[in-house]
């Protein structure tokens, strides 16, 4: 059946993509969702000065605010209707993932099937509500806060901003799941992914600006352009690169004949994780800055300002502190999403096993002994990935749209959505050859 799948896909060219209708009209249906999110970044929050936000948000973006403004694809900078973008779904999302390990009832409804991940997700929606109510009042007392920000500050902003900011979180939630069951790959991803790209041409464009200018040495720019041309291919190898466990399943009798037992794979990816783990340690080790700009009207403490100096980027501290935690958050994250226990257990409900490995205990110890040891791969693979990029932002200083983060999120999402239309195509063409198999079939009856 695999290589069946592959010589298909070795098939596909323009001509299979031209009759594959429904493609075609989920791929507009999501190039028209991400226009709508692209066209409310732009709409400002009201009862906002623009001048002075604008100012304010200049000393404050680098910061945690500059890393959401980066997955919201400016809607920060702009205070757009959408700046609280995505992230409080995800927020909520990773908090009931870690819940479901912890609560017992939480984990009985998430072995319940799609039942039981309806109400999963209705919860999530629920801590997305809370999340998103508390962020954006955070957001408007901040901004009411700053000097000659709001043009009347009251309650009436502050319920106002809490509204909008929430409403455009709830809307780009909703638009998120449409794309994902009428559009190509995962909607969320594809939201966040837009917010990134869209910076990507401006911090290039300010790239080759310092290169004109004379700020930046050609053969400097030329060598980074390089560098993320490799840290690109890294992420397509690593992202694609999984360990597979072989399956066995036993011989059955059905009748009087004899069938011979199954194999198949269990496959393990080297980056179980994902991005988060690099998400996770940006927003920790950015807070202290930017908790530093918000009190910049106090006097802080020779240590405070010592501590934050030393957790700028490219300071040694930053580096050793990023790099470490980015490692804890993989292992920590890989835990929560998959579990040996549970894959042994479903393993041995259907008559599968690991060849040379008892069922049961003995291979949800082999699995994760085998996981364990590729989580480290996947942990040094992030560390890479990320501090080269903040190492080559600190000596040179470029944008930092071109960060390990960022290229991670791109690079992946792309490959998801390339495995979606491949996926897509292949469907089409199995379609087709089952079509003329009837006719053929109806031919010989005649």
């Amino acid at each position: 059946m695999a290589s069946a799948a592959e010589q298909l896909a070795s098939n596909l060219n323009f001509s299979t993509f031209a009759k594959a209708e429904d493609l075609k009209k989920r791929l507009w249906f999501t190039l028209a969702a991400l226009l709508v999110y692209r066209l409310g970044t732009h709409i400002p929050l009201p009862g906002l000065n623009p001048e002075a936000y604008a100012a304010a948000f200049q000393g404050q973006s680098g910061g945690i605010l500059g890393l959401f403004n980066m997955f919201s694809g400016g809607a920060v900078e702009r205070m757009a209707i959408f700046a609280l973008g995505i992230m409080p779904y995800i927020s909520a999302s990773i908090i009931v993932q870690l819940m479901t390990s912890v609560v017992p009832s939480l984990e009985n409804l998430k072995k319940e099937g799609e039942q039981g991940r309806k109400i999963i997700n209705q919860y999530t929606r629920y801590g997305t509500v809370l999340l998103g109510t508390l962020q954006a009042y955070g957001i408007a007392v901040g901004l009411e806060s700053g000097q000659g920000l709001v043009i009347d500050p009251g309650w009436f902003f502050r319920i106002a901003t809490v509204v909008t900011l929430l409403g455009g979180t709830m809307f780009l939630m909703w638009l998120g799941e449409q794309i994902t069951s009428r559009g190509l790959g995962n909607g969320i991803s594809l939201i966040i992914f837009a917010g990134i790209a869209a910076g990507l041409p401006s911090a290039l464009a300010n790239t080759l600006e310092l290169g004109r200018t004379g700020a930046l040495n050609t053969g400097l720019i030329l060598l980074v352009i390089l560098v993320a041309i490799g840290v690109i291919a890294l992420i397509v190898f690593i992202e694609r690169a999984q360990r597979r466990l072989l399956i066995q399943y036993p011989k059955r009798q059905v009748g009087n004949r004899m069938f011979q037992g199954d194999t198949s794979h269990l496959p393990l990816k080297l980056n179980t994780s994902g991005v988060i783990p690099a998400i996770f340690a940006s927003s920790l080790l950015l807070l202290p800055a930017t908790a530093a700009g918000f009190a910049s009207n106090n006097q802080l403490p020779e240590w405070a300002t010592m501590v934050i100096s030393a957790l700028g980027h490219g300071q040694p501290l930053f580096m050793l502190l990023y790099g470490l935690l980015i490692a804890f958050f993989a292992f920590f994250y890989t835990a929560i999403v998959f579990n040996p226990k549970e894959t042994a257990d479903n393993l041995k409900k259907h008559g599968g096993f690991i060849p040379g490995i008892r069922p049961g205990e003995r291979t949800a110890e082999y699995i994760d002994y085998v996981l364990t040891r590729i989580t480290v791969i996947g942990a040094v693979y992030l560390v890479f990935v990320c501090i080269l990029p903040e190492l080559l932002i600190a000596r040179t200083g470029v944008p930092l749209a071109l960060g390990g983060t960022s290229l991670l999120i791109v690079v992946s999402v792309t490959l998801d959505t390339v495995a979606q239309i491949q996926g897509h195509l292949i469907a089409q063409q199995y379609e087709g050859l089952i079509k003329k198999s009837k006719l053929r079939g109806g031919k010989r009856g005649r």
